[in-house]
């Protein structure tokens, strides 16, 4: 399955603690699962963004879905398609 990162900042998300923003992560990641998407693992960030989700969805329309699921929550942020560089590097020699 592709894999896809999130960059979440939580600048208009009204977050009292820690506790209160990892309580949602639960729901998050059934609600992936009902669009064949998988939560791999999510992490606090130092600088520009707040947190990075990082998730395998099925397809584009699975991550579309999994990234809007995400905004549904208040955690508004840039998805994109990553790709491990082993695997990158082999695309590159093709080319």
């Amino acid at each position: 399955m592709p894999t896809y990162v999130t960059l979440v900042d939580l600048d208009d998300r009204d977050v009292q603690n820690a506790q209160e923003l990892a309580s949602i992560w639960g729901e998050i990641k059934t609600e992936f699962e009902q669009h064949n998407a998988d939560l791999i693992d999510s992490y606090a960030a130092l600088g520009q963004h707040d947190f990075l989700i990082l998730f395998e969805a099925g397809d584009r329309e699975a991550a579309f879905k999994s990234a809007l699921t995400l905004r549904r929550h208040g955690l508004e942020g840039e998805t994109m398609e990553i790709v491990d560089t082993d695997d990158f590097s082999e695309l590159v020699d093709e080319v």
